[in-house]
């Protein structure tokens, strides 16, 4: 059979994974509309900077971990 670790199964892991797919999809689109945006000099000039992706480190500050 083999080694190694196994997937998640179930309808739990099937939820996390279309959250994920969720998520990534809407970071491409948001990038995609900035950019957009900015080449066509119509961008807000109160934009900020895309917002980190992911989850949060695990200490719960919001730090981003060291490198």
């Amino acid at each position: 059979m083999g080694g190694g670790a196994r997937p998640p199964r179930g309808p739990a892991a099937g939820a996390r994974g279309a959250r994920d797919e969720l998520r990534s999809a809407n970071a491409q689109i948001e990038f995609l509309l900035r950019r957009a945006l900015a080449e066509a000099g119509r961008l807000p000039g109160d934009t900020g900077p895309l917002p980190r992706r992911g989850r949060p480190p695990r200490d719960g500050s919001g730090a981003a971990p060291p490198p």
